[in-house]
């Protein structure tokens, strides 16, 4: 039988439409938790929200906001906090990734912004927006736990996306800074996945492996990344077994940034 840790619980996930965001969802409904999904594609949201609930039977609010404005993600917190009698655990998972192939020192001012807005400051405000009431909350041993969604594009530089590896880097740093400030109410970690076939490759696996060959990408477990994997350890981070861990990163990646080959795009014979 499921164990069902968030029982009582509420859960709040942003990216929560599609992707990782959607199978943690799913997951968290199934452990006992009732959902804020957060996302700006409306028609997306409702429908996975909808599914949630129907085989689920918890709550599910979707919330249309998006992250890169400081007043929507305020408006944002206030309601989660009325929707539900608390924010146990936040999976902070909004992100884009616009560009590929684009040399850093050519890529638009718009494209910079938007991606630092989004993945970065994005995360930043919906900390911002949830941290005092969630440290409030009379959970023992904890008041809440968040969980950012960063990349191995963060943990080793990619200069083939440039801006969204400079975010992740910047949410590792960020999810290190937040454990700090917020221990010992509320623990901060991090997942950092690898190759997963999801929205950033518009769910195209070909496209995902055509990076992966142009990067001259191994995975020392030789097989592609798939959700569940991402699932299984946020799940992980969201369940009493994690009560003990602060501040760290996970790689969910097959092995790919430490033991195996990240991208790299030098030509040379030497």
């Amino acid at each position: 039988m499921l164990e069902k840790f968030l029982e009582g619980k509420g859960a709040l996930i942003t990216g929560g439409a599609s992707g990782f965001g959607r199978g943690v969802g799913f997951e968290f409904a199934k452990r006992g938790a009732d959902l804020i999904l957060v996302d700006i594609n409306e028609p997306l949201l409702q429908e996975t929200a909808k599914k949630i609930e129907q085989e689920t039977k918890r709550k599910v609010v979707p919330i249309v906001c998006d992250v890169s404005k400081a007043d929507q993600v305020e408006e944002m917190g206030k309601r989660a906090f009325k929707e539900l009698d608390n924010i146990y655990v936040v999976f902070n998972n909004a992100g884009v990734g616009l560009v590929y192939g684009k040399s850093l020192l050519r890529i638009p001012e718009d494209i910079w912004d938007k991606e630092i807005n989004i993945n970065l400051k994005g995360q930043w405000q919906v900390a911002k927006a949830l941290w005092r009431k969630m440290a409030s909350q009379k959970f023992e041993p904890l008041a809440g736990k968040m969980i950012h969604t960063a990349s191995i594009a963060g943990m080793v530089a990619d200069p083939g996306i440039p801006v969204y590896s400079i975010t992740k880097a910047g949410i590792l740093c960020m999810v290190e800074i937040l454990a700090k400030t917020l221990a010992p109410k509320i623990t901060v970690n991090a997942i950092s996945p690898g190759f997963h076939v999801t929205g950033i490759y518009k769910n195209n696996e070909e496209a995902m492996k055509f990076t992966m060959k142009d990067g001259h990408v191994k995975t020392p477990l030789n097989r592609l990344g798939t959700v569940e994997d991402v699932v299984n350890i946020v799940s992980f981070l969201a369940s009493p077994a994690s009560d003990f861990i602060t501040g760290h990163n996970f790689p969910c990646d097959g092995g790919i940034a430490e033991v195996g080959v990240p991208p790299y795009y030098l030509e040379t014979d030497i």
